[in-house]
């Protein structure tokens, strides 16, 4: 869905329309479940393994390794490392989201060994690896279609495409065939795949395609069983299910966030809409909910385009944004070298690594979140606290604190230069650092700047 801005009641109403529930999705509980403390201070990295290399394989994702912790990547996310279905295959190499085998590895990525290694390499360097799941449908010839087909859903009597939050067939999803979790068998058989990838592998948790697809008393029932091998942390890519974090869920895809700051970068919003975003998602979710932050992932890359084409000049800006706000931040593989390329989905078409032009840029701001509490997430981090200014609509200023630690950022959100006067509170004053520079800067109330387009100001009082 698009949203385009006339205002903030705008904004707000097109959000309310937009956000739906899955009536099939109510949560259990209202006890959320626990947040790892591994992971209160991590950015995400997401790896597309066909395309991160030449090779394609988990041997040049380890060897990328010590690069990744060096810029101070602490969680990394593989997609599906599943072999992939054959039957109605899309593309040469089919999508990796067509499961044909829960608990095999596709040869195409190496085998058990290699993908241990690569797990534990990750742990020696103290950053943590999750796993995509995709628990609503499978291949079409997925063992499980010729051995339990009680495990699949019927649509007119037979099996089917994947079915949408309304019970209507997705047409395009047509390489893959929807489960049925009325099916209590079914339902094991899930929970025991998940066990397995963290019992033999050391999986720290998942990041759950579809989820809000499966009933939310399915993920009720997940969680613990994950919790009771390790403290795992999961990730919803369904945005519209707030009954998730009272279930499995420790944070779900910030997926409106990322539609309203394209919005702006595009000129279709300014930058109030931030606000009136941010009171809709505070209303809609749960207290103590915590969003993942991006510009780019396989998704929005492959079928939008690459982050010059959806941001252009205003990327820099909203990558600051997005490792700043109150939620967790990440990186789609390839960002730290300017990616420019639409990665293919069903074929190979890697990455063309270069330089590493954005390397030092993501260095700075992951750092800064992992050593300064004000940044970390959910309840371990800061409240965000808005600094007016005498250009609300062009500049969005805040600041978060903790534990004594302060982060303070400004941001001009258009294409044209600003002088303005920041209002910040009387107890916020005070001498700050901008991260970027090393600068010193000194922060008083009715204190005058000027930011050019798109430009920003990341301070710290650490």
């Amino acid at each position: 869905m698009k949203y385009l801005y006339i205002g903030a009641i705008f904004l707000l109403a097109s959000l309310l329309l937009g956000m739906e529930s899955c009536s099939k999705n109510t949560a259990q509980n209202n006890t959320p479940p626990v947040f790892p403390d591994w992971a209160k201070n991590k950015v995400l990295y997401e790896c597309n393994i066909r395309q991160f290399s030449e090779a394609g394989n988990f041997k040049a994702v380890e060897a990328a390794l010590p690069r990744l912790n060096e810029m101070g990547i602490g969680i990394l996310w593989l997609m599906p490392i599943h072999p992939i279905g054959v039957k109605n295959r899309k593309g040469q190499l089919g999508s990796p989201y067509s499961v044909r085998d829960y608990k095999a590895i596709n040869p195409d990525y190496g085998n058990a060994d290699d993908l241990k290694q690569l797990v534990g390499r990750a742990h020696e360097l103290g950053m943590k690896v999750i796993l995509d799941w995709v628990p609503n449908h499978t291949a079409w010839d997925h063992v499980w279609i010729s051995e339990h087909p009680e495990y699949y859903s019927r649509y007119n009597g037979a099996f089917t495409v994947p079915l949408n939050e309304h019970g209507e067939p997705i047409a395009d999803w047509s390489d893959v065939c929807d489960l049925n979790y009325n099916n209590k068998e079914l339902r094991k058989a899930m929970i025991d795949a998940m066990q397995y990838w963290i019992k033999d592998f050391d999986f720290d948790g998942f990041r759950v395609d579809m989820a809000g697809l499966v009933p939310n008393d399915f993920w009720a029932a997940v969680r613990p069983a994950l919790d009771s091998i390790k403290p795992v942390f999961m990730l919803s890519e369904w945005q519209d299910e707030p009954g998730h974090f009272s279930t499995a869920f420790n944070v779900n895809y910030g997926w409106k966030w990322k539609d309203v700051t394209k919005d702006i970068a595009k000129g279709n919003a300014n930058a109030l809409a931030l606000d009136s975003l941010q009171t809709f998602l505070d209303a809609y979710y749960p207290p103590g909910y915590s969003q993942l932050y991006f510009t780019q992932n396989h998704d929005e890359n492959t079928w939008s385009g690459p982050e010059i084409d959806l941001y252009g000049q205003a990327a820099d800006a909203v990558n600051v944004l997005s490792f700043t706000w109150a939620g967790m931040p990440m990186v789609y593989n390839g960002q730290e070298d300017i990616l420019v390329q639409q990665l293919g989905f069903f074929n190979a078409s890697p990455i063309r690594w270069k330089q590493y032009a954005k390397n030092d840029f993501y260095h700075t701001l992951c750092f800064l979140r992992r050593n300064n509490q004000a940044l970390w997430t959910s309840h371990y981090g800061g409240s965000r606290h808005k600094i007016n200014s005498s250009a609300d609509e062009q500049v969005y200023a805040f600041y978060r604190e903790k534990n004594g630690d302060c982060v303070l950022v400004v941001v001009n959100l258009s294409e044209q230069p600003k002088a303005f006067t920041l209002q910040p509170a009387p107890q916020i004053s005070g001498t700050y650092r901008d991260v970027f520079d090393h600068h010193a800067v000194t922060v008083k109330t009715d204190m005058s700047l000027t930011l050019g387009p798109w430009e920003y100001l990341v301070l710290t009082n650490k």
